[in-house]
Protein backbone atom coordinates (compact mmCIF):
# COMPACT_ATOMS: atom_id res chain seq x y z
CA UNK A 1 0.00 0.00 0.00
CA UNK A 2 1.45 3.73 -0.74
CA UNK A 3 2.44 5.84 2.17
CA UNK A 4 -0.43 8.19 2.60
CA UNK A 5 -1.01 10.93 5.31
CA UNK A 6 -3.31 11.17 8.14
CA UNK A 7 -5.73 13.25 6.34
CA UNK A 8 -6.05 10.92 3.19
CA UNK A 9 -6.71 7.56 5.74
CA UNK A 10 -9.12 9.12 7.78
CA UNK A 11 -11.00 10.51 4.51
CA UNK A 12 -11.09 6.88 2.80
CA UNK A 13 -12.20 5.54 6.16
CA UNK A 14 -15.38 7.77 6.53
CA UNK A 15 -16.13 6.59 2.67
CA UNK A 16 -15.62 3.06 3.37
CA UNK A 17 -17.77 3.25 6.88
CA UNK A 18 -20.29 6.34 6.21
CA UNK A 19 -22.95 4.78 8.21
CA UNK A 20 -20.31 4.28 11.19
CA UNK A 21 -20.81 4.69 15.37
CA UNK A 22 -19.49 8.42 16.82
CA UNK A 23 -17.35 5.71 18.65
CA UNK A 24 -15.75 4.59 15.74
CA UNK A 25 -15.21 7.90 14.43
CA UNK A 26 -13.54 8.94 17.11
CA UNK A 27 -11.18 6.29 17.37
CA UNK A 28 -10.49 6.64 13.96
CA UNK A 29 -9.67 10.37 14.46
CA UNK A 30 -7.20 9.16 17.13
CA UNK A 31 -6.28 7.14 14.74
CA UNK A 32 -5.29 9.79 12.42
CA UNK A 33 -3.40 11.91 14.76
CA UNK A 34 -1.56 9.39 15.99
CA UNK A 35 -0.22 8.50 12.16
CA UNK A 36 0.39 12.42 11.74
CA UNK A 37 2.30 12.97 14.95
CA UNK A 38 4.69 9.64 13.51
CA UNK A 39 4.75 10.95 10.00
CA UNK A 40 6.02 14.64 12.01
CA UNK A 41 8.55 12.91 14.01
CA UNK A 42 9.74 10.81 11.61
CA UNK A 43 9.78 13.89 9.29
CA UNK A 44 11.99 15.85 12.18
CA UNK A 45 14.00 12.82 12.60
CA UNK A 46 15.27 12.62 8.81
CA UNK A 47 15.89 16.51 8.80
CA UNK A 48 17.66 16.24 12.08
CA UNK A 49 20.09 13.43 10.84
CA UNK A 50 20.94 15.23 7.17
CA UNK A 51 22.09 18.59 9.49
CA UNK A 52 24.70 16.51 11.43
CA UNK A 53 26.03 16.06 8.22
CA UNK A 54 29.28 17.82 6.80
CA UNK A 55 28.06 18.79 3.34
CA UNK A 56 30.89 21.21 3.00
CA UNK A 57 32.94 18.53 3.60
CA UNK A 58 31.47 15.93 1.49
CA UNK A 59 31.55 18.75 -1.18
CA UNK A 60 35.41 18.97 -1.28
CA UNK A 61 35.80 15.65 -1.01
CA UNK A 62 33.87 14.75 -3.91
CA UNK A 63 36.13 17.34 -5.96
CA UNK A 64 38.93 15.58 -4.66
CA UNK A 65 37.98 12.19 -5.71
CA UNK A 66 37.09 13.31 -8.99
CA UNK A 67 40.37 14.89 -9.58
CA UNK A 68 42.11 11.70 -8.28
CA UNK A 69 40.22 9.91 -10.77
CA UNK A 70 41.08 11.97 -13.70
CA UNK A 71 44.83 12.34 -12.74
CA UNK A 72 44.76 8.81 -12.02
CA UNK A 73 43.08 8.12 -15.83
CA UNK A 74 45.50 10.40 -17.35
CA UNK A 75 48.71 8.84 -16.64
Amino acid sequence: MAQQTAVEWLWRWQMDNEFASFEQGISAYRQAKAMEKEQIINAYNAGYDDAQCNHINDAENYVNEQEYINDKSSK
